[in-house]
């Protein structure tokens, strides 16, 4: 990107996801949302008495959990896409620093080192992914009654249940972390992301 020789460094924009990063988080969240909704609709008595409808919302929950893992199976296409994989799936020295630095409530920017991800976000990372395939193991299970045992099927409702549960806690911090990062929101929203804030926030990082 070129750069008129009088704009300040610290209104640099440096590209932080391309248009495909964008969309696949876009209906990951979409999906989750109403897979999230719907939930509460059926496990919640006075959403249920208040939506009414209950074979319809069962049925817009089934084939939205369906639906989820598509937007990051389409995604592998993308070769930026690809990258931020790999990126999310190594852990380093300069991430077990950061998770020390979370622990310890040290907020200093000098002590929680981060390329492009931190260790955070690649930690929330890895668990949705691994809740997501849970949920969508036990709810099959749930779904096609005749294809498993009692003893699984009972199993697989509880699973479900309280993962459910979890899930809508974490993407509950998810959403509220992200709320107080605007610059964070700004990147995700345009894929673009200020020098200052990068060079701060994620000073390993080599846009």
């Amino acid at each position: 990107m070129t750069l008129r020789a009088d704009t300040p460094p610290t209104m640099a924009k440096v590209r932080r996801f391309s248009t495909a990063q964008r969309w696949i988080h876009r209906t990951t969240a979409a999906l989750m949302g109403v897979c999230v909704a719907t939930a509460a609709c059926l496990y919640v008595p006075q959403l249920a008495e208040l939506v009414g409808r209950r074979d319809l919302i069962v049925t817009v929950h089934q084939w939205s959990g369906l639906a989820l893992p598509v937007p990051v199976l389409a995604g592998l296409a993308s070769r930026a896409f690809r990258a931020d994989l790999g990126r999310l799936n190594r852990f380093g020295p300069h991430d077990r620093a950061w998770l020390r630095a979370a622990l310890h409530r040290d907020k200093r920017p000098a002590s929680r080192p981060a390329a492009k991800f931190n260790a955070g976000q690649k930690l929330y990372a890895a668990w949705i992914a691994g809740a997501t395939l849970v949920m969508l193991a036990t709810g099959l299970m749930m779904w096609f009654t005749h294809l498993t045992p009692l003893l699984w099927r009972t199993s697989a409702t509880f699973v479900h249940d309280w993962l459910a549960l979890t899930i809508g806690i974490v993407l509950a911090g998810h959403i509220g972390m992200a709320l107080a990062d605007p610059e964070s929101r700004r990147g995700m929203r345009t894929g673009r992301v200020s020098r200052e804030w990068a060079d701060r926030e994620h000073p390993l990082w080599r846009p």
